[in-house]
């Protein structure tokens, strides 16, 4: 397949922003709401009233009264119930090189785990293709939704917050998100005037379990009242992983040792050897490092209450793909004398990825007056990636893949009983592999969109509704195949307000999705899944019909929120296990079923003491998922029950911190899936703000205090890949 060229997508880029609507934040409510939200909430803690909320110092626990996650148009975002925030502080505190490390204490969220270099979001059982990763309401336009050894393109160091959106979210992001989504919101493209002739945000921090030296900073720049320009950068460095224990789990250490007994008795003594040695290997991941560096720059223009802006910005990242002890690196293009004379010594070569990215985007936002619709919200963005997987120091396989992205929005004239927006969304990508492991057939993939929300009601009753239809075609032009696909959701709730502002609700959604290329092109050896990967040109769109019930608000000085849901899915996408060996991998299809998910999770905030100089607060976090096909066989990869305990001591100064997160054993697995142990990790954390303004928040903890060995059952590798051990941490956050 031809790759499309530079200037083609450009020129495609250029069509998109004059034909269709493209997507970005209300500007108005990204300034205030969060510091509201923030003042309001600190209020009721007990915390000094004279402490200063500015861009950088917004903590999030409000559940709420306010939205917390954009959507033009709207007052509140109930049709998504499980929604949550993670601003500054909560990024510092739970700071990681992958974003599916950071947000993992929140209800409902796990990880991929791959490695400390690649990590995504798992939200409530979903991830890969069902779950999107966005940067301020777009794709990341990257190749992390091929395979979970795969890094995401954003660097949370630069993050100013975090949305999380668990629960369909296709009727904002596309079919992609009929899991749900993350939505960074960085400040490349500014969305207001600092106050200062210069405005300066920074992060430093190490720890020792990786390590770890890395920082982030910031600048905006006021060159006029109209005109203001921005630039940031990061840098990480970590080493290969300390780890509490054994690096393989029991199960595997004992197949080890079992094949280097086998191999013994053969005579086939440096064999053996080999296997105890990775049996028996401690204390560190091997081949787990990691470098990362970005960097940012853009402006936005300011005209009364219209802005528009840019910015252009790269990332590049090399790290670690640690690999199966015991198995071999194979491609399948040897024949098995070749395989016996140098499968293993190629198996034996460290894996690691060197992943570039250059990105660009557009964001605008136009006041359109006193009409039916006040403002027109514009959002694009192109993307140039390249990703090459290294064996030693010989290049594997290499993915390219060009992309663009873009929205318009249009929001409604707020009536009082009636507000919303409609808008539409163009998606592009262009994806080429070549190489031994290059198991995806190049494709393209164009994808278009129509969407509306709409919010009804401005009593203690309202009703929220959302529709989108979406036209997906997917071309392996190398293969002679093309697949098209007509998809369309729609949700609507109802939702009850009592006068002490604790609401309850009830949603209701279709969702489909189309299949990805990689669902549909697969074939050949993926060595990160220590899988050979067969898709299938044949399948059919997937549909979930959901049903969820919420509560979140405030009682008296508790904070709560809290959900249960059901979904039900035809034609459900799944990767299973066929029992069956190719090049000496397993080999897993692609096949559709009928298959359910229910689930619950729930986060309770109370004071327990507070004289309005110190506060006592309690945090009580969990969830459980359980999620099968229609016969009862459990689906792979679902996190088990989990847990979250903390207490927090908050003074002017200081907050200190002590929690305890435990993950009970999933021992409900699919075929050849191994079952995960329990284990619980208990964390401490003491932060210090020694400027009035609150411009500095110097941080110190200690992460898994007692150095426990532990495994997120999400994850491909976590037979060979365990969670960090004992890791002292330190940081600094600044702010001026």
């Amino acid at each position: 397949m031809t790759r499309t060229s530079v200037f083609a997508v450009a020129s495609t880029l250029a069509i998109a922003l004059s034909h269709t609507p493209a997507y970005a934040q209300d500007a108005e409510s990204e300034q205030q709401t969060p510091a509201q939200d923030h003042a309001e909430e600190r209020a009721r803690e007990g915390r000094a009233a004279d402490r200063v909320d500015d861009d950088f110092h917004n903590r999030t626990l409000d559940y709420q009264n306010n939205i917390i996650v954009s959507a033009a148009g709207l007052a509140q975002l109930d049709i998504l119930a499980g929604t949550s925030v993670f601003e500054a502080d909560d990024i510092q505190e739970n700071l990681a090189g992958q974003l599916g490390e950071v947000l993992v204490k929140l209800p409902g969220v796990s990880a991929t785990s791959f490695s400390p270099g690649s990590s995504r979001p798992v939200l409530r059982g979903f991830q890969g293709e069902r779950v999107r990763v966005l940067i301020d309401g777009l794709g990341s336009i990257d190749v992390s939704n091929t395979s979970v050894d795969h890094a995401t393109t954003i660097d949370p160091l630069t993050a100013e917050r975090i949305e999380v959106l668990r629960g369909p979210a296709v009727m904002l992001y596309g079919s992609q998100a009929i899991g749900g989504a993350v939505n960074v919101i960085d400040k490349r493209i500014p969305r207001r005037t600092p106050d200062e002739p210069i405005h300066f945000d920074g992060l430093l921090a190490v720890d020792d379990a990786y390590d770890k030296i890395e920082g982030g900073a910031s600048i905006d720049l006021p060159v006029s009242s109209h005109l203001v320009v921005h630039f940031d950068g990061s840098y990480r460095e970590t080493d290969d992983m300390s780890v509490a224990g054994f690096t393989v789990s029991d199960s595997l250490r004992a197949e080890l040792l079992e094949e280097a007994a086998e191999e013994e008795a053969e005579g086939e003594f440096e064999e053996a050897d080999e296997l105890r040695e990775a049996a028996d290997q401690r204390g560190v991941l091997p081949n787990s490092a990691t470098r990362t560096y970005t960097g940012n720059a853009g402006f936005s223009i300011f005209a009364g209450e219209s802005n528009f802006g840019a910015s252009v910005g790269f990332y590049d990242t090399r790290y670690g793909v640690p690999g199966r002890p015991g198995a071999g690196h194979h491609h399948g293009e040897e024949g098995e004398e070749g395989e016996e004379e140098g499968g293993e010594e190629e198996g034996e070569e460290r894996v690691s990825i060197d992943l570039e990215q250059v990105r660009a985007d557009f964001r605008g936002d136009i006041a359109l007056g006193d009409g039916f619709f006040e403002r027109l919200i514009m959002r694009a963005g192109y993307s140039d990636y390249t990703h090459t997987e290294f064996e030693g120091d010989e290049v594997g396989t290499t993915f390219d893949v060009q992309g663009i992205e873009a929205r318009v929005e249009l929001a409604q004239k707020d009536r009082g009983w009636w507000r919303g927006s409609i808008g539409s969304q163009y998606y592009y990508r262009d994806f080429f592999a070549e190489g031994a492991e290059a198991y995806v057939s190049p494709n393209v993939t164009d994808q278009y969109s129509l969407f509306t929300l709409q919010e009804f009601g401005n009593g203690p009753v309202q009703i929220e509704a959302a529709a989108r239809f979406e036209a997906t075609d997917v071309e392996a032009q190398t293969l002679g195949l093309a697949r098209d696909f007509s998809t369309f959701s729609g949700a609507v709730g109802v939702i009850y307000e009592t006068d002490d502002a604790l609401r309850f609700g009830v949603n209701a959604s279709r969702a489909e999705r189309a299949p990805s290329a990689e669902e549909l092109y697969s074939e050949g050896p993926h060595i990160a899944t220590q899988a050979f990967e067969i898709g299938d040109p044949f399948l059919d769109t997937e549909t979930a019909l959901g049903l969820e019930a919420f509560v979140r608000g405030r009682i008296g000085g508790v904070q709560l929120s809290a959900a249960v849901y059901q979904s039900w899915f035809d034609n459900y996408i799944y990767l299973v296990d066929t029992g069956l060996e190719e090049d000496d991998l397993p080999v897993f299809q692609y096949l559709q079923d009928d298959a359910k998910y229910f689930g619950v999770e729930a986060e309770v905030s109370l004071p327990l003491y507070d004289t309005g100089d110190f506060a006592l607060l309690a945090d009580v976090r969990g969830d459980y998922i359980k999620a099968e096909l229609d016969d009862g066989t459990p689906l792979p990869r679902i996190p088990p029950l989990s847990l979250l305990g903390a207490l927090e001591a908050q003074t002017e100064s200081f907050d200190a911190r002590a929690e305890v997160q435990w993950f009970a054993e999933q021992d409900r697995v699919a075929d050849f899936e191994t079952p995960t142990s329990d284990f619980a990790l208990v964390n401490l954390s003491l932060s210090w703000r020694p400027l009035a303004e609150e411009s500095v928040t110097v941080l110190v903890g200690v992460d898994n205090v007692f150095d426990v060995t532990g495994r997120r059952h999400a994850s491909f590798t976590k037979d060979f890949v365990p969670l960090a051990g004992r890791n002292a941490k330190a940081s600094v956050r600044f702010s001026f």
